[in-house]
Order: C-alpha cells, then sequence, then structure tokens
C-alpha cells in the first residue's frame, strides 16, 4: 500500500485513520488529500500497472536509441566530472529531481581486464585509454545477477509524472535492470570477454566521485 497524492493548488490539514486495504472514504475527488490505494492500481479502477510489459514496449523503441543517439565518449564524460560534477551534470547528464544524482548515458571502446564472479554485480572491469594520451578511465560494468539503481530510467528521461505513484516508478527501474541482464549480458558471454577489446554504451549514476558502474545497454567484443 502506499500514499499517492492528488495534485492540488491549496493542501488541507486533514488527519484521517482507514483500515488496511480501505480507501479514504468520501476523500477521492478532494483536492490535496492523500489517498490510500493498492500500489499498481489505476485511476477509475483499470488493471494494476505492469512494468515489465511497459519496458517491452519502450526498450526497442526508446530505451537502446535514446542511449545509441545520445551517449557521449566517456572519456570526455568522465574528464568533465573530475574538472566540476554540477556543470558536468548540467552539460551531460539528467536527473530525475531535485537533489537527485545525475545520470550520464555514455560509451567506449577498451579492454576487459577482469571480472568478480563472485560479487552479487559481476562488475566487469575495462580500462578506457584517455583521449589525446591522458590518464585510462576505468568502467566497471554490471553483469549481474544483481542489477540495481535507476541510472538507465533517469538517464533516457522516464520522467515520475508519467505514473500513478511512486512504486510503479521504482518498478520501471526495476523492469529495465531485468531486461539489461536478459538481452545485454546473457548475450555477451562476458566471462569469456576478459582481455578481449570491448565496446559499450549505458547509462550511470554519480554517486560515488570518479567512480563509474555502468548498467549496459550494449557489450559485445569489438569487431
Amino acid at each position: 500500500m502506499i500514499f499517492r497524492r492528488r495534485p492540488a493548488a491549496l493542501l488541507a490539514a486533514v488527519v484521517l485513520v482507514a483500515a488496511p486495504g480501505a480507501t479514504l472514504a468520501g476523500c477521492g475527488k478532494v483536492p490535496g488529500i492523500y489517498v490510500y490505494e493498492a500500489s499498481g492500481t489505476q485511476e477509475g479502477g483499470a488493471a494494476p500497472f505492469d512494468p515489465k510489459t511497459y519496458v517491452d514496449g519502450i526498450w526497442a523503441s526508446k530505451v537502446v536509441p535514446t542511449v545509441q543517439q545520445k551517449a557521449n565518449e566517456v572519456t570526455t564524460v568522465s574528464a568533465a566530472i573530475a574538472k566540476d560534477p554540477e556543470a558536468a551534470g548540467k552539460q551531460y547528464g539528467t536527473r530525475s529531481g531535485t537533489g537527485s544524482p545525475y545520470a550520464f548515458m555514455v560509451k567506449g571502446t577498451g579492454t576487459a581486464t577482469k571480472i568478480d564472479t563472485d560479487a552479487p554485480t559481476g562488475p566487469l572491469t575495462v580500462e578506457v585509454p584517455g583521449a589525446a594520451g591522458g590518464k585510462p578511465v576505468t568502467v566497471t560494468i554490471a553483469t549481474g545477477p544483481v542489477i540495481a539503481g535507476t541510472a538507465l530510467r533517469d538517464a533516457v528521461g522516464i520522467q515520475f509524472g508519467e505514473f500513478t505513484n511512486q512504486i510503479d516508478y521504482a518498478n520501471v527501474a526495476n523492469a529495465l535492470n531485468n531486461r539489461v541482464k536478459t538481452d545485454v549480458v546473457a548475450k555477451a558471454d562476458v566471462k569469456n570477454l576478459v582481455g578481449k577489446k570491448i565496446t559499450f554504451a549505458g547509462a550511470f549514476s554519480a554517486l560515488v566521485p570518479g567512480q563509474i558502474f555502468l548498467v549496459p545497454t550494449e557489450l559485445q567484443a569489438a569487431s
């Protein structure tokens, strides 16, 4: 169960008590009131929101093409973040809301040096040569089985306002990460990429300064 707030010009200070699973009586259409409802239910009693179906509908038409078309070279973004994180975020990133970390779409080519199959996220380390002979950039690519976070959702511009509630919005991020596991990682034969030159693209959130932990939408041996 969640609280979902309806848009209102004025806020009402109301104290309400409801039994678990119930809708607050008499408040369904009152502006400024929080409505207690089952997670995923839609306005007017429509079928519950299915994040997998939603992601299936946008993966090939929106998510992958957006990263392909808008991703910047990881060396460029990394250098910009090191110089001025806020300026880099405004120039190259997007954020889901005020105070949220910037999410970046990047691409690159480098050498896969190791993979930690014992770690839940299965991090694959890739060393990308620095631009103009500069310092190499280390990119860590999540290969699972655990792929978490909202980097891909936020980077491609999926907004909270498109959904009924916060849980649906969060579940879209999870569904995108699951699609990465089946459509990208499973097809990449990641354990055999170590030692090879690879190309990659995807998204990461600027959570830890200097660290790029990528959720991939492309991952393959370079041709």
